[in-house]
């Protein structure tokens, strides 16, 4: 068939499908895809689901969007292009009706401790403009408004005066240095100004003759320079106070052109009086205006949006440069265990003979003070621990201890001492807001732009919907508070009300990271374009999926088409199309097995959805509960949100803890119980959050291990195989083949790290990198090795075939079946097999680290422990969210590995929201019952068949747990 043949039978197609509006992809052949032709149904929202490793990354990241991309790339200047040029298409034969293609992805995408969650929502952006056009700047003195008076207001105060009152515009007579009272005169005579308004002793005798109270005297200034200089001097010094007269008005019914006289007459006073000028009434009431922005002897910033931006100079504090820390004193190295009193060695430098007369005059001077010494620090109100550092009333505190310190530096061993607790603090001078305290002086609604910053986004909402503005300010803010609330509500419906506008950026998981990008992409108000969104439910519990889905169709109402790429069954049900790739991972898939609404994926017999969906396959209930002998015991947690709770782990179980998101799972289980743990071993790692104490069989584990979604390596070199210890093996077997022995190559020629046998070119990377100057970088091919990272030489060594390239290129599932066939291979074949057991059978060998999703970054981790067996002693691993990206199919494989990491003698805890795996559980915790300060307490602990008891607990809404008498306990 010619190629034009070929297109008239495609248009064909096109108009028989009816997809005009639709985006349609022809020939799709990208990484496993089997050439397959799929249409996405134009301003839909749209699922596109599978097992993992089925293709579809593939088919939404790698054609759909990098089409996009490339599309656009087209749109760019001739410089750019010649770069993109060499960029690799997407192997397809053509896609038609792509719009503008938008990716959000599950990274965080900024590393800089600068980017905030509302700097990357804009949020913090429209702080700054809602402060900068309506705040009121607050003098830290007496508390009164900072205003600044212009022309309008001294026209406003003349226009309110009773008809026929006398007002005079005065500016206050000044004298400039080395010019004497005649010289100044003649100067104002020339500008056009005649008379000088005095108030003396002699006016008032005058002026009483005529049985009236002013004491003022009007003289024109020709008359004031016929004077002799002897008399001139004598009037100017008996003067109480001496004014040039601007203009003189009897107030009545101004006309247009009296506005314009006054307009002029009010500016002149304000440019003599350097920004001072005075309105006097009937000769008797002065009314103060001046257009300087002071009061209480502080001038005063005027509030700009620049002047609320931490990474703007003139807005960033000067101490800490707006990063919010400097290098200073600790306090949690100062009081490093504060559930000890002061009068019990708290504070840690007061200690030895001379340094413990510190804590000695402290104890002693604390009765007359009213501080409690026999208190732990933690249940200090905030007024007693300030007392602690600044001291009160001849009792030094801490700050005081640490002067002297700073006096004796001469000395080494105070050099030594204050060493030993700097680090990185809150800044004294911002008090950690990053901005400058001019900033800070500028409030609305009685807070100033810092304070709204630490707030939840919960309480923010409510904080702005509860806002009382002005008749006026509320006209200049009224569409920055649209926005505002807008993007307020966004973040709550997507599950994210527990953060605060101040959290880094670089503190966000990925989940969060990806919704936060979603919350700027509502906020743009973006219409026909193509969302593509991977797995956005991750980090979600089941309440906040509700939410997001909501989220997701009100972008698809906008005149968006959203693809997202998901295994959660409630977005599959809310889906108007689903997209399900298969039927299996890697090789064994690449094709749509079925597409539809959520009824016709339940009905194709041929997709492995569709099975679980209808019940035909499911995530089984083990019929037996573990039980433990035991456990370890967490008591007093106060970190963050957790609100003094004592919990108890069981050892040798499946034991999960779960909650809504900002409940305080992650604090209580990744931020106190692993880095205590660590501790106890021995082990260097972060200090622990505040708790009472660790209890229970810390000795009957051996070792503990996080295993989250981090990068498995830091280097683009990194993959799966080099992790779990196997390709140690592999170079081994390459090294032995006769072809190596005749040239002499030792297992490193086949390793890629060091020089040898690697490409020198691009240095075992495989492509080069070509910085652009204000794009991202361009990853391109390696011209010399084509993109093999290894020297020609090298890849004419073979094993049954296949050279390390090739061997590398291999999936977890053919690698196995490759080495498997043979003697010499069956060791690597048992090495790699783990991969397989975690459902990971479809990620090539080599592939490199920064590919990986943080799911299957986390199940490498985990595979690397299956291969290790018994010999380990009783590890106790925690899962930070292990389903990340798992198909139900895959997640029955992950709960097998966690069943073979307990049956090898050690203990597993899991932090999750997935609801199979919540219901396969030995023992549940249950954090809650919301987010934030509504969160932090311990709804529910048990088997799960008593979750449904719990009336506080939200997850027991979501889940279907078996009745006790249906899943009997193992001491049954």
């Amino acid at each position: 068939m010619s190629l034009s043949e070929a297109g008239t039978k495609t248009d064909k197609l096109i108009q028989k499908k009816n997809l005009p509006e639709n985006i349609f992809i022809k020939g799709a052949r990208v990484h496993n895809l089997k050439n397959i032709s799929v249409s996405f149904p134009r301003n839909k929202f749209i699922v596109v689901t599978g097992v993992s490793g089925s293709g579809k990354s593939s088919l939404t990241m790698d054609t759909l969007f990098a089409e996009g991309q490339r599309r656009y790339a087209e749109s760019l200047s001739a410089y750019v292009r010649q770069f993109m040029a060499r960029m690799v298409k997407p192997d397809v034969d053509f896609i038609k009706g792509l719009c503008p293609a938008i990716a959000i992805e599950q990274k965080v995408i900024t590393r800089t401790p600068r980017s905030t969650v509302g700097s990357m929502t804009e949020i913090y952006d429209y702080l700054r403009l809602l402060y900068g056009r309506t705040g009121i700047t607050i003098s830290p003195v007496s508390g009164r408004e900072v205003k600044k008076d212009d022309i309008p207001d001294v026209l406003k105060a003349i226009q309110q005066l009773p008809l026929g009152s006398k007002a005079y515009i005065l500016v206050p007579f000044k004298q400039h240095a080395k010019r004497d009272v005649r010289e100044e005169l003649n100067i104002l005579l020339q500008k056009g100004f005649s008379r000088i308004y005095f108030t003396d002793k002699k006016a008032a005798a005058r002026q009483s003759k005529k049985n009236t109270d002013t004491t003022s005297e009007i003289i024109r200034i020709e008359d004031l320079l016929e004077e002799d200089d002897k008399t001139l001097k004598q009037r100017f010094k008996a003067a109480v106070s001496v004014y040039l007269l601007v203009d003189r008005i009897i107030t009545k019914e101004f006309d247009e052109d009296d506005i314009h006289r006054l307009n002029d007459s009010i500016g002149i006073a304000f440019y003599e009086g350097d920004g001072e000028m005075l309105l006097q009434i009937n000769e008797a009431e002065i009314i103060p205006f001046s257009n300087k922005f002071e009061l209480d002897g502080i001038v005063f910033e005027e509030p700009v949006p620049n002047l609320f931006s931490f990474n703007n100079p003139y807005g960033a504090c000067p101490t800490c440069e707006g990063f919010s820390q400097v290098l200073g004193i600790d306090p949690e190295l100062v009081i490093p265990d504060r559930r000890m009193s002061v009068y019990d060695g708290a504070v840690a430098p007061w200690k030895g003979e001379k340094l413990g007369w510190w804590r000695e005059q402290f104890v002693k001077g604390a009765r007359s003070i009213n501080f409690p010494v026999h208190k732990p620090v933690a249940d200090l109100t905030d007024e007693q621990y300030n007392i602690l550092w600044t001291g009160q009333s001849g009792v030094y505190g801490i700050d005081d201890f640490f002067k002297e310190v700073e006096q004796n530096l001469y000395k080494v061993q105070y050099r030594v001492l204050l060493s030993r607790y700097r680090g990185r603090t809150k800044c004294p001078d911002c008090k950690g807001y990053r901005l400058r305290k001019e900033a800070l002086y500028v409030k609305i609604g009685g807070k100033h732009i810092g304070e709204l910053c630490e707030m939840q986004v919960n309480d923010l909402k409510k904080w702005f919907d509860n806002l009382q503005l002005s008749n006026y300010h509320k006209k200049v803010a009224t569409r920055i508070l649209i926005e505002i609330h807008q993007r307020l509500q966004t973040l709550l419906d997507v599950g994210l009300g527990y953060l605060t506008l101040n959290r880094l950026a670089n503190s966000l998981s990925g989940g969060e990271s990806q919704r936060i990008q979603l919350t700027r992409s509502l906020g743009s108000n973006l219409t026909n374009s193509l969302y593509i969104l991977d797995e956005p439910s991750i980090g979600l519990h089941a309440r906040d999926t509700e939410r997001l889905i909501s989220v997701l169709k009100r972008l698809r109402d906008e005149g968006n088409t959203v693809v997202v790429v998901e295994h959660d069954e409630m977005m599959m049900r809310e889906a108007q199309h689903i997209i399900d790739m298969g039927p299996l991972a890697s090789h064994l898939g690449g094709e749509v097995v079925a597409e539809g609404d959520y009824d016709a994926i339940i009905k194709n017999p041929e997709s492995l959805t569709g099975k679980y969906l209808r019940g035909d396959l499911k995530i089984p209930v083990p019929k037996k509960l573990r039980t433990s002998k035991h456990s370890l015991k967490i008591t007093g947690a106060r970190q963050n949100n957790l609100k003094n709770i004592d919990v108890e782990f069981p050892l040798n179980v499946l034991c999960v803890v779960s909650g809504v998101s900002g409940s305080g799972k992650t604090t209580l289980v990744k931020q106190i119980l692993y880095p205590a743990l660590r501790r106890l071993k021995g082990e260097f790692g972060e200090k622990a959050g505040f708790h009472k104490s660790l209890e229970g069989d810390v000795d009957y584990i051996s070792q503990v291990e996080m295993v989250d979604q981090n990068p498995i390596g830091r280097s683009s070199r990194s993959n799966p195989v080099t992790y779990i210890k196997a390709y140690d093996e592999i170079r081994d077997l390459f090294s032995k083949q006769h072809l190596s022995k005749l040239r002499g190559f030792q297992p490193k020629h086949f390793s890629f790290n060091v020089d040898g046998g690697r490409c020198d070119t691009c240095k075992g990377e495989g492509e080069q990198i070509v910085e652009m100057q204000f794009l991202a970088d361009v990853h391109l091919t390696c011209e010399v090795c084509g993109g093999k990272k290894f020297k020609e030489e090298v890849l004419e060594v073979t094993y049954k075939g296949k050279n390390i390239y090739d061997v590398l290129e291999l999936s977890v599932d053919d690698a196995i079946e490759f080495f498997s066939a043979d003697k010499d291979g069956t060791a690597i074949a048992k090495a790699i097999k783990p991969l397989q057991e975690v459902g990971l059978g479809y990620i090539k060998l080599g592939q490199s680290s920064d590919t990986l999703s943080g799911g299957e970054a986390q199940r490498v981790k985990l595979a690397s422990f299956l291969g290790k067996g018994k010999g380990a002693g009783h590890i106790l691993f925690i899962f930070d969210e292990p389903t990340t990206g798992l198909h139900f199919h895959d997640i029955q494989k992950l709960l097998g590995a966690f069943s073979a990491l307990i049956d090898q003698g050690h203990s597993v805890i899991v932090i999750e929201h997935n609801t199979d795996v919540i219901k396969t559980a030995d023992w549940i915790i249950d954090m809650g019952p919301e987010a934030g300060d509504k969160g932090g307490n311990v709804v529910y602990a048990g088997i799960p068949a008593g979750l449904k008891k719990a009336k506080e607990s939200i997850t027991a809404k979501f889940i279907e747990v078996p009745p006790v008498n249906g899943r009997a306990s193992a001491s049954e």
